[in-house]
């Protein structure tokens, strides 16, 4: 139809009228709402919440914030270590630059002044058994001017004080500052800025670090602005992705304006998701950073098939509106279906009761939604407008005869091979070795973080070499486990409830993975060894309530509360691997379980490592939900959109093999399953099902009318397959580049996401045809599809 004077303006269905009898009107509002969204997009605000990362429901973490009050800085806190590199802390230049150190952190906003520590502030100090009885003060003496004799009794104090292997190294070449965070800034009210934080953190290594003072910084806080302070680099590898995708569809249309449409919409439904965001009020972190460009993805993806289809029409000699509206009829339906698909893999997130993974969820899901009206509406809108250039419809027309002469040679013929009796049951077969393979491997993917340090950064990144420092000189690492023990109020130090966490503490000792422990008990015993003239023999808890409370006195405020009526277990660990938590966690609760009572009960968990274990355990119990979930709703979606069973189970086994084969994959690659990873599992089901809509629901449409499998294929390729195979291209290849990020987790997800966009469109080309070929032949599609 050349002339749009031959086409019906009140034929198609009523959204098709509406939207296409009113064009010009549509296209305004868009252009107004885009204006007002950008504008607000520029509001945009990247920042990270401790809290957030945290499942605040679950026991563990809802035990920790019950008792928060009384366990300052086992949550987000940040050390930092000053080392001397020409000797040791026995120094004066160097007691001088910790002094001034520590006086700059402690007048940072949002640092939790009264806990925190160092050698410089008067909770850290020293026992000692004296002629005259027990005896203690301040580690750094009062009048310490850096002379001689003061430093030999600074050496003295330290040696005395128990913080060798925590707050001092144990070669005393350095000390830490223990800076517990709240989660506020007290002076504006507002979320603690890590970005800001980390900024000033920064300025204090440049301005104090030389060649004699090192300077090394660990904690959550330090993690989340090194990956905030990173988002140039991880954008220009978004801008580098976006670039080769556009690239690619160019060269496969040769029409500039078409493609930079198509590019254009993209973006624009990002930018009315980031304008969404902030109206909504929320924040970016860095975990769903990946976000946007997913979006733009999926448009590129969803346009793609758009303009292909409208250039097809164009290429025939239609008109372009009349083009524009035969696409919009013939895959509307497609299109929202897969795109409903890919908002529940969004949307079932819902269920990780993590905050930042169900943040990410909706802002997904904002995304998907403006998708439908910036890809599948305003796109199709305005190809109606500036159609393709004659060049590039003449180049489409071309491609399309060719790909007749295709169907008896080439690669259309080899992938039409999979649809007859010789190559479908062994593409079959070979499809469910890979799975049954995939999945025996995939029963080693672990929960949890598998290296040592920050998993997201690089392993040569400054942090993760701060970390190994830490490490190294430290048996109080920065990976603590910290186990609480209620009692009834003023009965915390009786010699039963004492011996129990003495118990406990020596059998955790004995576990890998375990650098050592500190409790009210090991206090106890030291001070029995004081009230005994220092003999180790006495290094026992003593059955004697009077000594045993004495030591309340004396011991540091950490180890127990104000009203006695809370312990605190310390375990440092070596690493927070999965493996290492669950040790810990399996021994606590088989411990908890044998020993508690009404009165002494054990409690898990608080900690950077008590919070990460039961991190784990959430994402444990939600990731196989979570897929449930997401294949049942995809299913049902693919059901209302077929009709037939036989339809749905040949567009849901592809994906099924996909996840299966991408588990094996993150097995291989030594990524475990967390809160960075969970997301794109959900993910590759809900986008995957986009490549087996579109070409299932053009072969669906073929065989209805009575053609033969083969033709039905053959045509599918001619309409939607040739965009499938160069959009799952395009983008595997766009996001390889992520590879090259400094930024681990970057790096991690480009992998991944590129498998899943081969494979699922490996899966939809060549396995979907295949099982097609058993369960929907031609004799019986007309009654089984119809």
């Amino acid at each position: 139809m050349s002339s749009i004077a031959d086409f019906d303006p009140q034929s198609g269905s009523l959204a098709e009228r509406v939207l296409f009898n009113n064009r010009l009107w549509v296209a305004v509002a868009c252009l107004l709402v885009s204006v007002f969204l950008g504008w607000q997009s520029m509001g945009l605000k990247l920042n990270a919440s401790f809290e957030k990362m945290i499942p605040t429901a679950h026991p563990y973490v809802a035990n920790y914030l019950e008792n928060k009050n009384d366990l300052k800085g086992l949550g987000n806190a940040v050390r930092l270590a000053v080392k001397n590199e020409n000797g040791t802390i026995f120094d004066a230049e160097y007691m001088d630059v910790l002094r001034r150190i520590n006086d700059e952190i402690f007048l940072l906003p949002g640092v939790d002044r009264p806990y925190m520590k160092s050698l410089w502030t008067p909770t850290t100090r020293w026992t000692a058994v004296t002629e005259e009885g027990l005896d203690g003060d301040t580690v750094v003496p009062d009048g310490f001017d850096g002379s001689p004799g003061s430093l030999e009794q600074l050496r003295a104090n330290v040696e005395r004080s128990g913080e060798i292997g925590r707050l001092i190294a144990q070669d005393f070449q350095s000390s830490i500052i223990f800076i517990p965070l709240l989660d506020f800034n007290p002076q504006t009210g507002e979320p603690l800025d890590y970005s800001a934080f980390g900024d000033h953190i920064e300025q204090i290594r440049a301005k104090y670090q030389n060649d004699k003072i090192r300077i090394h910084v660990t904690g959550f806080a330090k993690i989340v602005a090194d990956l905030i302070d990173s988002l140039e680099k991880v954008l220009m590898f978004f801008a580098v992705a976006a670039v080769i995708s556009t690239a690619v569809l160019f060269a496969y249309t040769r029409c500039l304006r078409s493609t930079l449409l198509v590019m254009a919409c993209s973006m624009v439904a990002v930018s009315w998701q980031m304008g969404l965001v902030v109206m909504l009020g929320f924040e970016l972190d860095p975990y769903s950073i990946l976000v946007p460009f997913l979006i733009f993805a999926i448009g590129m993806s969803h346009g793609a098939q758009k303009m292909n289809g409208i250039m097809q029409d164009i290429g025939r000699g239609t008109h372009r509106v009349v083009a524009a509206r035969y696409t919009f009829r013939r895959l509307f339906v497609a299109g929202m279906t897969a795109l409903l698909c890919d908002a529940v893999g969004f949307a079932v997130l819902l269920i990780i009761d993590i905050e930042v993974i169900q943040d990410l969820a909706l802002i997904s899901s904002i995304g998907v939604a403006v998708l439908i009206f910036t890809n599948l509406i305003l796109l199709p809108i305005l190809l109606s407008y500036v159609g393709v250039s004659k060049r590039a419809a003449e180049r489409c027309l071309k491609l399309e005869q060719d790909s007749e002469n295709e169907g008896k040679k080439g690669l259309f013929l080899f992938l039409e091979r999979f649809t007859s009796r010789s190559w479908a049951p062994g593409t079959v077969a070979v499809g469910v070795i890979l799975a049954v393979g995939g999945f025996a491997v995939s029963q080693h993917l672990k929960i949890g973080d598998l290296d040592p340090g920050a998993p997201e950064l690089r392993p040569d990144s400054r942090y993760n070499q701060d970390n190994a420092f830490m490490v190294s000189n430290y048996m109080a690492s920065s990976d603590v486990f910290v186990v609480m023990v209620r009692t009834p109020p003023d009965r915390c130090t009786e010699y039963d409830t004492l011996s129990k966490v003495d118990q406990l503490a020596w059998e955790l000792e004995q576990l890998p993975g375990v650098d050592s422990t500190n409790s009210m008990a090991a206090l106890s015993k030291l001070f029995t060894v004081g009230y005994n003239e220092g003999n180790f023999k006495w290094f026992e808890l003593i059955a004697n309530r009077g000594a045993l409370g004495s030591v309340q006195t004396r011991a540091p405020r950490e180890m127990f509360n104000q009203q006695c009526s809370l312990l605190t277990l310390y375990v440092y660990l070596k690493d927070h691997k999965a493996d290492t938590l669950t040790r810990v966690v399996n021994h606590v609760e088989s411990f908890a379980s044998e020993h508690n009572t009404a009165d002494v009960q054990f409690l898990l968990a608080a900690g950077s490592a008590g919070i990460e274990a039961a991190t784990n355990i959430v994402v444990k119990d939600a990731s196989n939900t979570m897929l449930l979930w997401v294949y049942g709703a995809v299913t049902l979606l693919c059901w209302v959109t077929f009709r037939s069973w036989r339809a749905v189970v040949v567009a849901i086994l592809p994906l099924a093999l996909t996840s299966i084969l991408c588990e094996a994959l993150m097995v291989g690659l030594g990524i475990g399953v967390k809160v960075a990873t969970l997301p794109v599992i959900a993910l590759g089901v809900g986008i995957g099902v986009d490549y087996a809509l579109y070409v299932l629901t053009v072969m669906l449409n073929s065989l209805r009318q009575g053609d033969s499998l083969v033709h039905s294929y053959h045509i599918a390729m001619r309409f939607t397959g040739r965009v499938v195979m160069l959009t799952g291209f395009t983008l595997a290849i766009a996001v390889m580049t992520w590879v090259w990020s400094p930024i681990k987790f970057q790096a991690d997800m480009g992998i991944l996401l590129a498998f899943m966009f081969l494979w699922n469109m490996i899966g939809s080309l060549v396995l979907l045809p295949s099982l097609a070929f058993f369960l929907l032949k031609p004799a019986s599609a007309a009654k089984t599809i119809s």
